[in-house]
């Protein structure tokens, strides 16, 4: 699925005529300021099957014509490009979206977030109704310090840019170390099974359910999440979110089957990241794949909880990738993003905070005492 910018011709002109007005003439379809407005469209197979017009304005945008042809859909690229809208009016400070919905379509836009303004108008025989959604930037949330922990044989253990022959044991049970953070006043872990990692299936699933079931933590869990059942052992384990990398990338279709069964809010997806690529396969494969064409995505197939990982940081203690994590956020502002990575003291936290990350997952620098008690409770 691609999105992009079109312009009014007769490719455009036919989707809306064929969807909305199938009786009319390619002329009668045109808009007024048709010429003024920004068209796009989404194509799947070089085929276009979804067009939009957006028309801003001052402080708010409306489009128009939203038509999707009916063998594609059910598929989602309606919700895909009203995102793609809603992202470039927030970039350009716009705080409401709105359209004219029929009223055989309201049912879909509630299930996006707009809501009813007024009352219904007829026009050309069909019953209309406002409905907008408000881009206003919501009340800032906490910003979350995530203590990581990763498994082998059932242990907290620390690599070294994802080396598993750079192991080293921290602590012998994982519920001891949560427990402590607990105490401390965080309220969220990520944890990993490296050994799940390894083998391509949920391994540690016990420490999972020992976590979620002895803690009030909201944990994260990945590694081995490869099947419908993986990811179902997970959630029944008590996890919070499920931690997804590699299947997004080799098997996308598989991935956003998840976030429409489950639902996004249960997903937290991982870009592992080298020079502006993405990286699988335990960081040992880098894609020609761009982290900014991966994201755009993903998020316009709903996925909001995103963290990423410069793995060339990783493990090392010199610092996070302040300058890509500044990029991702000025190209998706709307996310919830959270740093992973490099963290070596608390003036690290501090600066990913300052730039806008929703979060920060850190792993050694709690282990090797790099960032105190003390220090960490000032951002808990």
């Amino acid at each position: 699925m691609q999105i992009r910018r079109i312009g009014v011709d007769d490719a455009l002109l036919q989707v809306r005529r064929d969807v909305l007005y199938p009786n009319a003439t390619l002329s009668a379809v045109t808009v007024e300021h048709d010429a003024d407005g920004l068209h796009f469209g989404v194509f799947e197979g070089g085929q276009l099957v979804t067009v939009v017009s957006l028309f801003p304005g001052k402080g708010e945008a409306q489009f128009r014509k939203l038509a999707t042809l009916p063998a594609a859909q059910g598929k989602g690229y309606g919700k895909a490009i009203l995102e793609h809208l809603a992202d470039i009016c927030r970039k350009e400070n716009i705080q409401l979206l709105w359209c004219n919905a029929r009223d055989t379509a309201v049912s879909f836009y509630d299930r996006l977030g707009y809501t009813t303004r007024g009352n219904y108008f007829v026009k050309d025989g069909i019953n209309f109704i406002r409905m907008e959604l408000s881009l206003e930037k919501p009340v800032a949330k906490r910003f979350e310090v995530i203590p990581a922990i990763d498994i082998i044989d059932g242990k907290c253990v620390r690599l070294t840019q994802g080396d598993y022959s750079q192991q080293k044991i921290y602590n012998e049970h994982p519920l001891e170390v949560a427990k402590e953070f607990e105490a401390l006043g965080v309220r969220r872990l990520h944890l990993v099974d490296l050994d799940g990692a390894k083998k391509g299936a949920v391994v540690n699933w016990k420490v999972l359910e020992n976590i979620a079931g002895k803690t009030s933590l909201v944990t994260d869990f990945g590694g081995g999440i490869k099947t419908d059942k993986d990811l179902e052992i997970v959630y029944e384990c008590g996890a919070a979110l499920a931690t997804i990398g590699s299947v997004a990338v080799k098997s996308p279709e598989l991935f956003f089957s998840w976030v429409e069964r489950f639902g996004a809010d249960k997903i937290f997806l991982g870009a592992d990241v080298k020079d502006e690529k993405i990286a699988v396969g335990g960081w040992l494969e880098t894609t020609g794949l761009s982290v900014f064409d991966f994201l755009a995505s993903n998020i316009a197939r709903g996925v909001q909880n995103i963290f990423c990982t410069d793995i060339a940081k990783d493990g090392l203690l010199a610092g996070p990738s302040i300058d890509l994590y500044k990029k991702i956020l000025g190209e998706f502002p709307a996310i919830s993003f959270v740093a992973s990575g490099g963290v070596s003291n608390i003036g690290d936290v501090a600066a990913l905070q300052e730039i806008g990350c929703h979060g920060v997952i850190i792993g050694k620098a709690i282990y090797e005492g790099k960032i105190s008690t003390a220090e960490l409770k000032s951002f808990l």
